[in-house]
């Protein structure tokens, strides 16, 4: 997250520029506490609608995992006991607390609980990093791929007769998302492409030069002999 990356012991990541981002510049002043009542809410809504969770992660009930989303100013304390979880909105994280920490952009995260996208390849891309107990996070892993969590279906449940309606509108809204990251990323290319450019150029004219200046040695080398 982007206050946790000075945090000692943690490996800093460059969050994306993304609405998420965004939103997590406007988050940036808001107390932790006003936000714990939304994952308290998240967290039982996991235990109605996919208990099996919590379940298989019993062996490790007492072991406490970090989710850090880089582009939001908090990080998640996530203590698994399947009578008592707990999911704790922090604005700092002392790495020596957690056993785990599992640490990448939101939409990466999300994606990854929902079972869309693969978690090695993620980590051998630099999309996710993984930090301390290896094996929690593969319990974690393996928890959420088999519990078919879909978050847009799962919180229109909330709904109850209104679900339809909502998960619609909520498919909406993501829709709307998408759409502003392409334009976020649109922006960003217009702001940073002549740049880019620029420091390839010169990326390429130091190489030149550097080729040019290694011709001049041997040839002056040459010349003494």
């Amino acid at each position: 997250m982007m206050e946790a990356q000075s945090r000692p012991g943690l490996r800093p990541m460059t969050p994306p520029f993304t609405p998420v981002l965004l939103l997590g510049l406007a988050l940036g002043p808001v107390r932790p506490a006003l936000l714990q009542p939304v994952f308290d809410a998240l967290l039982r809504l996991v235990r109605r609608r996919h208990p099996d969770i919590l379940e298989r992660m019993e062996p490790f009930a007492d072991r406490l995992v970090c989710i850090d989303p880089i582009d939001l100013p908090f990080a998640l304390l996530l203590e698994p006991k399947p009578a008592e979880p707990s999911l704790t909105v922090r604005r700092f994280v002392d790495p020596d607390e957690v056993h785990a920490t599992i640490r990448g952009p939101l939409e990466t995260l999300i994606a990854l609980a929902e079972g869309k996208v693969d978690g090695d390849a993620l980590f051998f891309s630099r999309q996710l990093v993984i930090e301390g107990d290896t094996e929690v996070v593969v319990a974690l892993r393996n928890a959420v791929d088999g519990a078919g969590i879909d978050l847009v279906a799962d919180f229109a449940s909330l709904f109850g007769p209104l679900a339809r309606p909502a998960e619609r509108a909520a498919a909406a809204a993501l829709d709307l998302a998408g759409s502003l990251r392409s334009g976020v990323e649109t922006v960003r290319q217009a702001l940073i492409g002549p740049a880019l450019q620029s420091a390839q150029s010169q990326g390429a004219r130091l190489a030149e030069l550097e080729a040019e200046v290694k011709a001049l040695r041997k040839a002056a080398r040459r010349g003494l002999a």
